[in-house]
């Protein structure tokens, strides 16, 4: 009995959906320039949330970068080909996500003891 609500219950639970890959609908040459002032931001100033990097990219005044949205978006694309990575910290019940490059060390506090990588959770 018991093993039959447990078959019944796997063969229920559907299967999480495939995320197809990103694509921009920008021009090559606009991606090549808000992704180039992503990275140097990222890289400079890093690590980084999401409003931290649209305050900066604003100081820039990008005209390609048309919203906040747009921004995640491209960052989202970025995390896909390997050229940001997000990193997770938590303090007590709170998480903080950051974005940094995968070839700089992460300045944290001492107030922040543990981090995880979510590059494989969050999409």
């Amino acid at each position: 009995m018991v093993v039959k609500s447990v078959i019944k219950m796997m063969i229920s639970k559907k299967p999480k959906p495939k995320m197809k890959p990103i694509e921009l609908n920008t021009p090559p040459e606009q991606t090549q320039t808000i992704t180039r002032a992503v990275f140097d931001i990222v890289k400079e100033h890093g690590p980084l949330t999401v409003s931290q990097t649209w305050l900066r990219l604003q100081e820039l005044n990008l005209k390609q970068l048309t919203s906040k949205t747009h921004m995640k978006t491209v960052m989202r694309w970025m995390r896909e080909r390997q050229k940001l990575r997000l990193i997770c910290n938590h303090v007590g019940s709170q998480k903080q996500f950051l974005y940094t490059t995968w070839f700089t060390k992460a300045k944290m506090s001492h107030d922040q003891p543990t981090k995880c990588f979510t590059d494989k959770y969050i999409r």
